[in-house]
C-alpha cells in the first residue's frame, strides 16, 4: 500500500525541533479537527471525526497526541506516536451540557502543554486561524504566563515541497480521481439529476481506493455561476455547460479534478469559450518548471485571457499548491518573484466567471520538475489536450 512511513514523520518532528532551536521555542503544538487536518496529519497522521486533536511537541523527544474519548481506539490506530491521552477540554460537541464519559481516562490540557514544556516560556501554535475561541481560551489558561506565538510559518515550509511518499500519495489520490470524473461524464446526461452524476463520481471514486471526498461542486446550465455550488436535483438538460470539481482523498493528501464540458452538442459561443479555456491551461504548463518566477505562469494565463478580450472575467489566481489541503502553498499572483521548485505539486486553476456563454474552470494536478511539468491528474491532461 503506498503511504508514508513511520520514518518519514520522524524526521518531519527531527526538522521542526530544529527549527524550534533556531525560533526559541520551546514546545509547538499542532491543533486540527475534522475540517482543519492538514497539519495535525502531517505530524502524527491522524485526521479527527467530530472530535478536536492537538499534537505536543517537546524540543527533544517524540510527540504526545490528544484527543477526547470517543475517537481514542481510532487515534491510536491512526496515529504514528504511542503516547496519547484524552482531555475533556477537547470533547466531541459544542453544547451547554458537560458530557459524561465514565469508561476514559483523562489527563488535562494543562498536564500536557506543560510537560512539554518542561518549564519554557515559550509556546508555538500551528493553528492559530483554525482553533474556536473558546478552544484558545482553554489553551491560554493551560498555559498561564507562557508567551504563545504562532508557529504556522515553520510547517508551511517545511510542507511546501514534497518528498518522493507524498507525491506517491498525490498521485494515487489522482488516479483515484480520474477514474471518479470517468464516472461523472458517463452520468451526465440529459435526463439526469446533478446528484447523479455527481454521487456516480464519488462513488467510483471511494470504490477505486479514496478515503474521502473532500468536496465536490456541480452546477449545470445557469448554475455554473454559482463558482463553488453543490450538486442538486436539478435535471440536466442537452447543451448546458457543467461545472464539476471533485476533491478527493488518500492518505491524507488532495488530489482535485475539474473539466469544462458541455451536455451533447456544444454551440459555437460555448466553444469559443471552452477553447479559450483550454489554450490558457496548455499555455500553462510552459511555465511549470523549477527555476520558472512563478508570477511568470500568472502574467501568460491572463495574456491569453486578454488576447479574448476576457480579462473582465478572470476571478482569481491561474495555480495553488496541493498536498494534504485541497489549496496550498504556492498561491502565487502575477506579482510573484519567487521560483518554482522540484518538487513542488500544484493545481491548475483555470477559471472564467460570469461570461455570456458561462462559466467554468479546470483543475489538474502537476508535480514541478526540472523538465517541466508531470500530470498527476493524465486522464484531464488529455482531455484538454485535445480540446475541443
Amino acid at each position: 500500500m503506498i503511504c508514508i512511513p513511520s520514518s518519514e514523520f520522524q524526521e518531519r518532528i527531527i526538522r521542526i525541533q530544529a527549527e524550534m532551536e533556531k525560533n526559541g521555542i520551546d514546545a509547538i503544538a499542532v491543533y486540527g479537527d475534522e475540517y482543519r487536518k492538514e497539519n495535525l496529519r502531517y505530524v502524527c497522521n491522524f485526521w479527527p471525526i467530530f472530535e478536536r486533536g492537538i499534537c505536543v511537541i517537546p524540543k527533544v523527544g517524540n510527540p504526545v497526541l490528544a484527543g477526547a474519548p470517543e475517537g481514542e481506539k481510532y487515534a491510536k490506530e491512526m496515529s504514528v506516536w504511542q503516547d496519547y491521552c484524552n482531555i475533556k477540554e477537547f470533547a466531541c460537541v459544542s453544547v451547554p451540557e458537560e458530557i459524561d464519559y465514565p469508561l476514559a481516562e483523562f489527563s488535562t490540557l494543562k498536564d500536557v502543554l506543560q510537560g512539554a514544556l518542561k518549564g519554557g516560556k515559550r509556546l508555538g501554535l500551528v493553528g492559530v486561524f483554525d482553533i474556536p475561541f473558546h478552544i484558545m481560551e482553554r489553551i491560554k489558561n493551560a498555559v498561564g504566563n507562557v508567551e504563545i506565538t504562532d508557529a504556522g510559518a515553520i510547517l508551511n515550509r517545511l510542507r511546501l515541497v514534497k518528498s518522493p511518499n507524498e507525491i506517491a500519495c498525490l498521485k494515487e489520490a489522482g488516479r483515484q480521481a480520474c477514474e471518479g470524473y470517468k464516472k461523472l461524464l458517463e452520468y451526465a446526461v440529459d435526463g439526469n439529476p446533478e446528484t447523479m452524476a455527481a454521487g456516480a463520481a464519488e462513488g467510483a471514486a471511494r470504490m477505486a481506493g479514496a478515503e474521502d471526498i473532500n468536496f465536490m461542486v456541480f452546477g449545470s446550465g445557469s448554475r455554473t455561476e454559482t463558482v463553488i455550488g453543490r450538486a442538486t436535483n436539478k435535471i440536466m438538460r442537452n447543451g448546458e455547460m457543467v461545472m464539476a470539481a471533485m476533491a478527493v482523498q488518500y492518505q491524507g493528501y488532495v488530489s482535485t479534478v475539474e473539466y469544462p464540458f458541455v451536455i451533447g452538442e456544444a454551440n459555437d459561443q460555448q466553444k469559443r469559450f471552452l477553447n479559450v479555456l483550454f489554450e490558457a491551461a496548455n499555455v500553462q504548463q510552459e511555465f511549470l518548471r523549477a527555476g520558472v518566477v512563478s508570477g511568470q505562469m500568472v502574467r501568460a494565463v491572463k495574456a491569453v485571457f486578454a488576447k479574448h478580450n476576457m480579462t473582465e472575467f478572470d476571478l482569481y489566481p491561474p495555480m495553488h499548491g496541493i498536498g494534504l489541503a485541497e489549496a496550498e502553498s504556492p498561491y502565487p499572483d502575477e506579482n510573484a518573484e519567487y521560483l518554482f521548485e522540484s518538487g513542488m505539486c500544484v493545481n491548475s486553476d483555470i477559471s472564467i466567471w460570469g461570461h455570456p456563454a458561462g462559466s467554468n474552470r479546470i483543475e489538474e494536478g502537476f508535480i514541478i520538475t526540472s523538465d517541466g511539468p508531470e500530470s498527476i491528474t493524465p486522464f484531464i491532461r488529455e482531455l484538454v489536450s485535445k480540446g475541443i
